[in-house]
């Protein structure tokens, strides 16, 4: 199967060219630094610059996560607009791409998160669930499914990846939270009473290669492990794995003081759950944080 990725650079792309290239799959990024991709993604995964690159090539299958970080700092005009630039704008070029191709790809699977939801609270969410408090956050991520929504008008299968917190040893936010809790200043975040969805990165990897693969999974999927845990619990499981105490806390003002809006992040939450995805058959590897928390650890 020839893929065509976007955002192959960055934690899940990376971790899908290596599965992918293991399984023996054609595998194609575009970035905006081509150069750099063989040393991230593999030696033989092709890098282009430019979609018109692929003019005429037959592509099966878009995935679609290029974005730039969002939590990485305050949410300036400036930083809005990147953000909505590198996710909503990019996802129009991909589906100009699409249209003007001959033999179209079958399926587009396109990043989103939980976000999408807005700050929970207590209620439960599955994929029939409508946003709960919108914010710049939320707003994104709706943009950004009915952007690439669009692309079922032209005869492809959509998949909405609906992510969570990822674990993983080789970056994300799980490697800004390592330093203060290995000196054991690690502690729950506001009150540590909000909902974290998380997922392994295994399955993160695993439950998007099961979508590509499964003919009838369409709209969206929430990407994360069947047990959401609250903020304490997460800080006290993290303290556990590294052997140091996880009591002290981040106050929510201070927060809100130095990260204004984008505080909404830490200090909100969605109690998701993959509904979809385990009725679509998928058989989650990490379902308790402790087990997980272990493996990613022990990588590292």
């Amino acid at each position: 199967m020839h893929i065509l990725l976007t955002g192959g650079t960055g934690l899940i792309g990376k971790a899908l060219c290596q599965f992918w290239q293991d399984q023996g799959h054609q595998l194609t990024v575009w970035s905006r630094h081509p150069d750099q991709v063989q040393r991230h993604c593999g030696a033989h995964v092709h890098a282009v610059a430019s979609l018109a690159q692929l003019d005429g090539q037959a592509v099966d299958a878009v995935v679609n996560l290029a974005g730039a970080p969002i939590a990485d700092r305050p949410w300036t005009r400036k930083r809005r607009l990147l953000l909505w630039e590198s996710r909503i704008n990019l996802t129009e070029q991909l589906l100009a791409w699409i249209e003007r191709q001959p033999q179209r790809p079958r399926v587009l699977l396109s990043g989103s998160a939980v976000g999408w939801y807005g700050d929970g609270g207590e209620r439960e969410l599955d994929e029939t669930a409508q946003p709960v408090k919108e914010d710049f956050a939320s707003h994104l991520c709706l943009a950004w499914e009915e952007t690439a929504q669009r692309a079922e008008a032209l005869g492809v299968r959509v998949v909405l990846l609906r992510t969570g917190l990822v674990l993983s040893g080789q970056g994300g936010m799980l490697q800004r939270l390592l330093p203060p809790f290995r000196f054991g200043l690690g502690g729950p975040i506001g009150n540590g009473r909000q909902w974290m969805p998380w997922v392994h990165i295994d399955d993160q990897v695993g439950a998007i290669d099961f979508l590509l693969n499964h003919s009838e999974a369409r709209g969206p999927y929430n990407l994360c492990a069947p047990h959401p845990v609250r903020n304490r619990e997460l800080a006290k499981t993290l303290g556990r794995a590294l052997h140091r105490p996880a009591i002290m806390p981040l106050p929510g003002l201070a927060l809100r003081i130095m990260l204004g809006e984008m505080s909404g992040l830490l200090l909100g939450g969605q109690r998701a759950r993959p509904v979809r995805l385990q009725e679509a058959g998928y058989t989650f590897r990490f379902t308790e944080l402790h087990d997980a928390l272990r493996n990613v650890l022990g990588s590292h």
